[in-house]
């Protein structure tokens, strides 16, 4: 649906004398809907309208962010049905009528699931994503699919061969957005849906979110399902919450989070209670709290200056706020743990094909790596990869390569925790990029990302949220980072630095609508 079809059907279907006219959904959180859903401010037809309007006038025309890469033709009709039962029974759940993106990794029912790529293009699945069923089941409307990195390749930019062009960052228009799931940061930060799903595997929930000025969580390994998202890495691999605060992205993590049987991952959470994330939010947060900064995840000679004082500035709020922040933590072994690692490992081929396979005839049409290659259709950038993932010859699991590297992982969990216990600490700290966005077509500058090493190599949750701007305008985030399990601290934390500082602004090329 382009830009301008769109704006006609949102103008068509908009009340001349609508509630809309007095809440502002761009900035808007999930709270703050729901408080004028009950005063009677807000319908969710409203909510849902507004956002349509701004998709139509930012994303590919005005500033022409292209963040989006569709919208759900269903998306009015949903947001009647949620009113109709507002009426009756109140809320139909804690995300109820939260108008969500989701990355076009993720399996949708209703909408194209492209991972970015035209070898995929026009394939609806039969299933939806666990975690997109899972925010449907909780009320949520499913509003636009995001652009992203082809195959989720990239940290760096977001550029794929479903969506022409590059998806820009709202916070300087010839600025990247980071990849691979830069497209649901673009289009939350600015204001196209009130929050969204993304994945991560090395970087991509953290870089977008540090680059937009929004909070991201990378959870524990078998907290959250990975169940219908095309697969990078399966070791790694990660679906999460993008959102503009702290709180909404903690009730995102409360939806999502539990055992799955379609991802084994999950078994390592049976048995195991999901905390109460929302109680996680406590002001007060940072009162006696103890936290290290982790030096060897971020210093080297490429970073930037004004990245370095605002992440200064940072820890000078945290030790305001009431935590001890040690400046001397360190992992004195890892340099010779790198050393242990052994052979490369592929593994992206027999994740990908597995996928496809189980998959069946209800998959996309072209069911292995080897037939997208040879259908050409991806974006020039991507084939160099994808050719090399195919030579791999052996599955990972009898790879040496990777049987060296999960063995070096499994030292790394150890070592890291062992050290977090010595210096009594509950998390560690970084700036999550240490440099700025770069400009758009540059990737030669020092990118500053700080993200694929520690949570993805040892599946220990991270999070980051904004910890302010280098240039003026660029935002900067920081890192949490901590033992297994340790969402709702790492939440607590976050959520009192937020609330202490409340670094989160607008970006100025998507103002609000008249």
């Amino acid at each position: 649906m382009n830009a301008r079809i769109l704006l006609v059907a949102v103008a068509a279907i908009t009340p001349a004398t609508s509630t809309a006219q007095q809440f502002r959904a761009d900035e808007a959180t999930i709270s703050e809907i729901h408080a004028a859903m009950a005063g009677g401010r807000l319908t969710c037809r409203d909510l849902v309208t507004q956002y349509l309007a701004r998709i139509a006038a930012y994303d590919k025309a005005g500033p022409a962010i292209n963040a989006i890469v569709v919208v759900n033709p269903n998306a009015i009709e949903v947001a009647d049905s949620l009113d109709r039962r507002f009426r009756s029974e109140g809320r139909t759940g804690p995300l109820h009528c939260i108008p969500i993106v989701v990355k076009d990794n993720m399996q949708t029912t209703d909408l194209p699931t492209t991972a970015g790529s035209l070898a995929f293009q026009g394939w609806i699945p039969k299933k939806d994503a666990f975690q997109v069923r899972r925010i449907r089941e909780a009320g949520a409307i499913v509003i636009a699919k995001t652009n992203m990195a082809e195959f989720a390749f990239s940290p760096y930019e977001t550029v794929s061969s479903i969506l022409p062009g590059y998806t820009k960052n709202p916070y300087a228009l010839d600025r990247v957005t980071a990849g691979s799931s830069g497209g649901t940061a673009a289009a939350v930060a600015a204001g196209f849906g009130t929050l969204g799903l993304g994945t991560d595997t090395g970087n991509s929930i953290r870089g977008p979110s540090s680059h937009q000025a929004l909070v991201g969580i990378r959870s524990t390994m078998g907290l959250t399902s990975r169940a219908g998202v095309v697969p990078l890495f399966l070791v790694q691999d990660i679906a999460g919450p993008m959102a503009r605060t702290v709180a909404d992205a903690a009730a995102v993590l409360q939806v999502v989070a539990g055992e799955d049987p379609d991802d084994p991952a999950t078994a390592a959470s049976r048995g195991r209670p999901t905390p109460d994330y929302l109680a996680a939010l406590d002001r007060d947060g940072l009162r006696g709290a103890r936290i290290a900064i982790l030096r060897q995840a971020w210093e080297s000679p490429g970073n930037d200056s004004q990245v370095t004082a605002v992440f200064e500035r940072a820890v000078a709020d945290l030790r305001k706020a009431g935590a001890t922040v040690l400046d001397s933590f360190a992992l004195p072994t890892l340099d010779s743990l790198r050393r242990t690692q052994r052979g490369g490992c592929l593994q992206f081929k027999y994740d990908l094909n597995r996928f496809l396979e189980a998959l069946g005839n209800d998959g996309p049409p072209l069911r292995s790596l080897e037939a997208i290659i040879r259908s050409n259709r991806y974006h020039p950038t991507v084939q160099r990869r994808l050719e090399q993932e195919q030579l791999a010859e052996v599955p990972p699991e009898e790879s040496p390569g990777c049987k060296s590297r999960d063995e070096f992982r499994a030292a790394l969990r150890t070592t890291i925790v062992q050290a977090m216990d010595g210096a009594r600490v509950d998390a560690l700290i970084y700036p999550t990029w240490s440099n700025p966005p770069r400009l758009i077509g540059d990737l030669n500058s020092p990118h500053g990302n700080n993200s694929p090493f520690y949570s993805p190599s040892t599946g220990f949750p991270a999070m980051t949220v904004p910890m302010g701007y280098s240039r003026g305008s660029l935002p900067a985030g920081m890192t949490f980072f901590g033992r297994p399990w340790s969402e709702a601290t790492l939440i607590r934390l976050a959520f009192a630095y937020e609330q202490a500082t409340h670094h989160r602004r607008a970006p100025a090329s998507t103002p609000a609508l008249r």
